[in-house]
């Protein structure tokens, strides 16, 4: 394959059969979790070509998912914007409220294959812990969702969510008591008891299979995207924007683009600026490193330690990142960018006021950088993003910290949206 868009690069056999995109991947284990990955995989191997399961998979998707979720045109917001036209994959309208359904229900399935038990996970925003808790009660298995101190307090809705479904949530008081230490902890869980359960990452990260197995789970939201965007316009969006923490969303929608010619942009959260220590923008200012069992970009210090990270968005507060997104970082396939906590607020109520959309605030990250963009281009151009997830989990934090203030347009002005954000800026600081 000699394909210009990815340099030359053939995208579409990875990861190889150690589990690498390139240089990153793999799976740095004690053996005796090694051999549990290598049963995982074997498994995986064998379900993806079982039809009874793909046909439950798909059945699942439609009738308790409620998949295809729509593209939408956000027409009012492009006007304001004054730019490209800009549409909405919209994943916010799943059955949990995000995109983290998608690999949850193939994630219980394969445990309910390999006879486990109970799945365990980590969780930041909680809704992976939600996709995973309402996954494990639908199929009846037991589930344990392990989740730092701040981000138990931060999205207290989700942690009811996740226990009125059934689950058990283990607050994580260590470290930074947000993500990374909830994965450092289920990790811990799972090699204690890896026979009778099994650990459903909730990313593209960890070892292989998981950052495989994940964007596979995820990238229906690819496939669709292309076919509905068609049909809608005729062609493909010149640009694909979405939200990269770990980096599961992403995946889901880049990968049915990599072999086009698209413009692609993962946007990282730039928290309270790329010139402090308040941000988790691995790819951006990260160096190659080794975590939870893959190497990859990772946001470390001169011990190869990682560092503590912020974000807004709990989902997006991880020191790593997907060893897929590394690798198109290298090749220069996609374009990783970044967005500040005061640019995701800002698009967390223009996208609110402008569409009725309230999105998540890891989503209003994608959102931000999509309308910056849409701004630099014509009226011709077309910007798709993924909307990840909707923002419910997320009204009291931003509404007790980020007050909006009485707000009326001015209808002379040229850029509706720029003038709307003015008085969202005085607020926000």
């Amino acid at each position: 394959m000699n394909n210009p868009v990815t340099n030359g690069i053939d995208t579409t056999n990875l990861p190889d059969d150690k589990g690498y995109f390139g240089e990153f991947g793999g799976a740095y284990l004690p053996e005796q979790l090694q051999k549990v990955m290598d049963d995982v995989a074997k498994s995986y191997e064998e379900i993806v070509q079982d039809p009874q399961f793909l046909q439950e998979l798909s059945d699942l998707r439609v009738h308790y998912v409620g998949r295809p979720s729509p593209v939408y045109h956000a027409k009012r917001l492009s006007d304001a914007v004054g730019g490209a036209q800009i549409y909405l994959k919209r994943e916010d309208l799943n059955h949990t409220g995000a995109h983290k359904i998608n690999h949850c229900i193939g994630e219980v399935l394969l445990a309910r294959k390999m006879g486990k038990k109970k799945v365990i996970a980590e969780t930041g925003a909680g809704q992976h812990g939600v996709a995973l808790a309402t996954a494990a009660a639908l199929l009846g298995l037991e589930c344990d969702i392990y989740m730092g101190a701040v981000d138990v307090r931060k999205e207290a809705p989700n942690v009811s969510r996740m226990k009125v479904l059934g689950a058990r949530v283990v607050e994580v008081t260590r470290g930074t008591q947000t993500l990374k230490d909830a994965v450092d902890a289920a990790f811990e869980a799972y090699l204690a008891d890896p026979v009778t359960q099994i650990y459903c990452i909730g990313s593209v990260v960890g070892p292989h299979p998981f950052p495989m197995m994940v964007r596979d789970f995820q990238s229906v939201i690819g496939v669709e995207a292309k076919k509905q965007f068609r049909e809608m316009t005729g062609g493909l969006p010149d640009n694909i924007v979405a939200c990269v923490g770990g980096g599961s969303n992403a995946m889901g929608i880049f990968s049915a683009f990599l072999d086009d010619p698209v413009a692609i942009y993962g946007v990282e959260p730039a928290g309270k600026g790329l010139d402090t220590d308040q941000h988790a923008a691995t790819l951006t200012k990260g160096s190659v490193g080794i975590l939870h069992g893959f190497k990859s970009f990772l946001l470390q210090d001169k011990d190869g330690e990682p560092l503590p990270v912020y974000s807004i968005a709990s989902g997006l507060d991880y020191p790593g990142v997907g060893p897929q997104h590394s690798f198109l970082k290298t090749i220069e396939r996609v374009n990783y960018v970044t967005a500040t906590d005061r640019e995701a607020v800002e698009a967390f109520y223009g996208l609110s006021r402008m569409e009725g959309i309230i999105p998540a605030l890891e989503s209003s990250h994608a959102v931000a950088y999509a309308t910056k963009l849409a701004g630099s281009l014509g009226k011709d151009k077309s910007i798709l993003v993924n909307l990840s997830g909707r923002g419910d989990k997320d009204i009291d934090f931003v509404m007790e910290h980020y007050p909006l203030v009485d707000y009326e347009p001015d209808e002379h002005c040229e850029n509706a949206y720029q003038e709307f954000l003015s008085h969202i800026r005085v607020m926000v600081g």
